[in-house]
């Protein structure tokens, strides 16, 4: 079943005098879902939260709110009567205060503040913690405590930024599936703010990959990953590689690897030059294999190993092997291409363009490109 719309951001433009932080960008998130801004630093995604709570000024565009119009040019309605909540990089936890009086901050008017408290405290599992003070937590049961004081006054928006950045690896990945599976209980709507690709997938519905300002896609986790729409989403997505290849026919593409043919229709020219989207698990151990390569590198992930492999002509890729199949730096091995999705992208400038697959190599597209 679809939900309404909540947030509509529309021709958006942010930015400093003359400088566009944030150009042109369009999004929307229904009410219920769980949004993520992805990208690296300096591409805008903060710039676009801090719109959205109204610390930032509209130079173009507007964002819509549940209908309500709350920023454009030349207008901004306060943070406070926005309805938008807000989890904080450094959960900004009052210190005089206990955890319970923290949660209770907001609400602490309302007839039923503890009724809310206490049901809050058990949603994030701190019901045994509501007496302690901030200091006397650790970095995840913070965490939960802002995150409970922002949900306390049933925000219409929650906007989180940056806010497992302070937490080591492995307490991010559990802390990132628990906020989802509270937010979800509460049918709280929220946008995330990440450069952490794992995180923005485990808690997020939709995506939105930045790119020096712009939104390149917004989209699932899977169709990023699986149909990126430009260069710079399949190689910022996942381990993405490219190899140079030649167009023969719509499905089908002429590579240093061999032909590969995939699932998916391109209408360029026949012979055009384009780049064949690579990721690791395209890439598959095949010990009867003629098409060899050559072990540059290894990393043990323990159930599988990721083997950075050179090919004959010096292009380099990656390829995960089943953990038991133990290869070291120097040996030749057995190699075939799996990817029957055929992710391609024409080569700039160079339709119907002549390509020596000998001199291919293998690249990753940048922010620069």
């Amino acid at each position: 079943m679809s939900h309404p719309l909540l947030l509509n951001l529309h021709g958006l433009s942010c930015g400093y005098h003359e400088h566009r932080v944030v150009q042109n960008l369009n999004l929307h998130l229904n009410a219920g879902d769980i949004g993520c801004l992805l990208g690296p630093s300096g591409c805008g995604k903060t710039t676009t939260l801090r719109a959205i709570a109204g610390f930032e000024p509209v130079l173009e565009g507007e964002i819509q709110l549940a209908d309500t119009v709350i920023s454009r040019a030349g207008f901004t309605l306060a943070p406070e009567k926005r309805r938008i909540g807000m989890v904080f990089q450094d959960y900004a936890l009052f210190p005089h205060l206990s955890v319970a009086e923290n949660i209770a901050f907001g609400i602490r008017k309302q007839a039923n503040c503890e009724r809310i408290t206490d049901e809050l405290l058990e949603l994030v599992k701190l019901s045994h913690l509501g007496k302690r003070y901030p200091h006397e937590l650790s970095g995840g049961q913070q965490q939960r405590v802002a995150l409970a004081r922002a949900l306390a006054p049933e925000p219409r928006l929650l906007l989180l930024d940056e806010p497992f950045s302070n937490l080591d690896g492995e307490l991010r990945r559990r802390l990132s599936h628990e906020v989802r599976d509270i937010l979800k209980a509460r049918g709280t709507s929220a946008i995330l703010v990440t450069h952490d690709q794992e995180e923005a997938f485990a808690v997020s519905d939709h995506v939105g990959v930045f790119n020096e300002g712009r939104l390149e896609q917004w989209d699932t986790p899977y169709n990023l990953y699986h149909e990126p729409l430009t260069p710079f989403v399949a190689s910022f997505i996942g381990q993405g590689y490219f190899i140079r290849g030649l167009l023969l026919s719509p499905d089908s593409v002429q590579t240093e690897l061999g032909l590969i043919r995939g699932n998916r229709a391109y209408t360029w020219p026949t012979g055009s030059a384009v780049d064949v989207l690579l990721r690791p698990d395209d890439i598959v151990y095949a010990p009867d294999s003629e098409q060899k390569a050559l072990i540059v590198g290894k990393t043990f992930l323990g159930a599988a190993t990721l083997y950075r492999l050179q090919l004959a002509t010096g292009s380099q890729l990656e390829s995960i092997f089943p953990s038991h199949a133990d290869h070291q730096p120097g040996e030749e091995v057995g190699i075939r291409v799996a990817a029957d999705h055929l992710v391609v992208f024409p080569v700039p400038g160079s339709i119907a363009a002549h390509v020596n697959l000998k001199d291919s190599g293998v690249r990753r597209y940048s922010s620069a490109n």
